[in-house]
């Protein structure tokens, strides 16, 4: 991966993606660093990675594991009606 600036070079990123796939992806990867920080990225953009705070991340995955975001997958991958 190319240096990204801003970014920690040590960082050990982990694939979510679903058991036993292999191949490219597209999945999300994801990284714990210093300070608290999580860090995103798509295993097709590895260069564009987004950062959040852990508190954050711990808060998103609970609210997956209670259902929150159902509604999305729902979806389909289809952007959600607004208005």
């Amino acid at each position: 991966m190319t240096d990204t600036p801003g970014i920690p070079a040590d960082l050990t990123w982990v694939r979510a993606a679903p058991e036993g796939e292999e191949g490219p992806g597209p999945w999300i990867e994801i990284a714990f660093g210093p300070d608290e920080l999580v860090y995103l990225r798509e295993t097709g953009d590895p260069t564009n990675i987004v950062t959040t705070t852990r508190t954050k991340w711990v808060a998103f995955t609970k609210g997956v594991m209670a259902g929150e975001f159902d509604h999305f997958a729902e979806l389909g991958g289809e952007a959600p009606a607004t208005g």
